[in-house]
């Protein structure tokens, strides 16, 4: 079966080429795309930019830090000790810094890894900044004292 092969443009990508994986159908919209695999195709993309050779572009940067860390620009910011102004310039301009291109790679192949440590500070950061908009209900239970709940504002 010769398949067309899909151009992936997700997170403005450019480079990246589907072989299979996905369907072309039709919706009321014109034509769609559906992925089978959306997180597996997140990390095997990921992957492969942490590991070419060349300098990451701004672009790519932002795929591995929103996409392949599930990380702000803010929970980025605080894991390399910069603000989030010179993470938003990186991906904007694409120029960013050879220790931070470095260092981005280190930590995603150190979180795709499964490494506890790296892994357990992304997604606590990931999850504080998910949570940032939460409440925390207290209720009193007879008997049993007070419970806590946390609620999505």
């Amino acid at each position: 079966m010769n398949k067309k092969m899909h151009h992936y443009t997700d997170g403005g990508l450019k480079n990246v080429w589907l072989q299979n994986g996905f369907e072309l159908r039709s919706t009321p919209y014109g034509k769609g795309v559906a992925i089978h695999d959306v997180e597996g195709l997140t990390k095997a993309i990921c992957l492969a930019l942490a590991e070419k050779s060349s300098p990451l572009s701004g672009i790519e940067f932002r795929y591995i830090r929103s996409g392949g860390m599930l990380l702000s620009q803010a929970g980025l910011g605080a894991m390399l000790g910069v603000d989030v102004q010179s993470v938003a310039r990186w991906e904007k301009h694409g120029r960013l810094p050879k220790w931070a291109d470095k260092m981005i790679r280190v930590l995603f192949l150190a979180h795709a890894d499964g490494d506890q440590t790296v892994s357990s500070v992304v997604n606590r950061i990931s999850t504080v900044e998910r949570l940032i908009n939460q409440k925390i209900v207290v209720r009193e239970v007879r008997n049993k004292g007070w419970r806590s709940d946390l609620v999505t504002a």
